[in-house]
């Protein structure tokens, strides 16, 4: 009873607890674990406007300690901005103990917010233009140790939820259609030479503009699973099977076939527009889909993947690209135009729990006026 008693009466821990409920269970922000940091707590969302909430309780009684709490947020803001590959952290501090005498000055990236009791809260012009349903969502039945127990609960229950869709999403499923795809491709590639048809097939499927631009569409994909030689055939799976399998169960089978047969047909658009009446072979276009695929996809899971996103991916993707520069005999157009297109098709598709409905749609418009400019600049501007 004691323990419920001290915290019926003390409405700085009140606030607290319906803050932390608020923006877990409301606003899907979660904590923040920083060693070092006492008497506050960090919150994260990274699709947010503010991205950084802080609750800070400890007191800070003149502006030179107020000066010092900037400069330390500025700086593990910029931890956070590295490990999540964000550019831009708009942050929120909402002050509990803040003394009279400190000024509250404008701070770029960092608004602050001073609260006293419930209803500074409310009357904030910040919180009433960012959070504006917070006045409502602070009322509750419960009071003392039973709101206690209620906030604490949801919060648990909130997590729960939130951890039981991360395994979904992360845990590794059977890859049967990146599986399928390295069959097609070895399977095409040991069939022409083992029957003596290789220079047949390439003639009548590979990527050739001009028999293109003739009527013969099917060679935007058909050209993909050709390949030159033995060598060009292993990178190309080896990658398909490296990256493949990861992002076919990270997005599931539907969507990852659709990106991988979309990023085919752009990258062989792009040939069609640079490479001009050179014939163009090989999966590594849609291989690139799966890579620019696979940034999205980290970037909206960056709490989790962002060091190896930009770490590894994008440094990837980087070197890919300035090799096919250097390089003759390497169709860096199909890479480009495979990578867009992947990147942009997968924003359309969405990222489970993560991809909002207007930023699916964005998707849709952006890819769907892509996909026109590369046909356009493939099959008019590029014959002109």
């Amino acid at each position: 009873m004691n323990q419920s008693m001290s915290i019926e009466l003390d409405d700085k821990n009140i606030i607290v607890m319906k803050l932390l409920h608020y923006f877990i269970t409301e606003k899907n922000y979660n904590p923040i674990i920083l060693q070092g940091a006492e008497n506050e707590i960090w919150l994260e969302n990274m699709s947010a406007d503010y991205k950084i909430v802080r609750i800070v309780s400890n007191y800070i009684h003149n502006n030179e300690q107020f000066n010092f709490d900037i400069f330390k947020t500025k700086r593990i803001v910029r931890k956070i901005k590295k490990k999540t590959f964000t550019f831009n952290i708009n942050t929120l501090s909402i002050f509990l103990d803040l003394g009279d005498n400190v000024s509250l000055e404008p701070v770029r990236n960092v608004d602050c917010i001073k609260v006293n009791e419930e209803k500074d809260l409310t009357q904030n012009s910040i919180i009433k233009s960012n959070y504006p349903d917070l006045s409502k969502k602070l009322k509750y039945s419960e009071e003392g140790f039973q709101l206690f127990i209620k906030i604490t609960n949801d919060i648990n229950k909130h997590n729960k939820t939130d951890a039981e869709r991360v395994d979904e999403v992360f845990k590794m499923k059977y890859p049967l259609v990146t599986y399928v795809l390295i069959a097609l491709n070895v399977v095409i590639y040991l069939a022409s030479i083992l029957f003596g048809s290789y220079n047949s097939i390439l003639e009548k499927y590979s990527i050739f503009a001009p028999l293109i631009r003739a009527g013969e569409y099917y060679r935007l994909l058909t050209g993909t699973f050709l390949h030159a030689n033995i060598l060009h055939l292993g990178f190309n799976c080896y990658a398909l099977y490296v990256i493949g399998t990861q992002l076919e169960s990270y997005l599931g089978k539907l969507r990852y076939a659709i990106i991988y047969l979309f990023s085919a047909i752009t990258g062989s658009l792009f040939s069609m527009i640079f490479s001009g009446n050179v014939i163009s072979i090989g999966a590594s276009g849609a291989i690139f889909g799966l890579m620019g695929s696979l940034v999205y996809f980290g970037y909206h899971y960056r709490v989790f993947l962002g060091n190896v996103i930009r770490s590894q991916i994008i440094p990837l993707i980087v070197l890919n690209l300035v090799i096919g520069f250097m390089t003759t005999g390497i169709d860096n157009a199909a890479h480009v135009g495979g990578l867009v297109g992947g990147l942009l098709i997968t924003m359309a598709l969405g990222v489970k729990y993560k991809s909002s409905t207007s930023e699916k749609i964005n998707g849709w418009i952006l890819t769907a006026i892509f996909l026109v400019f590369a046909i356009y600049m493939a099959f008019i501007y590029a014959v002109k």
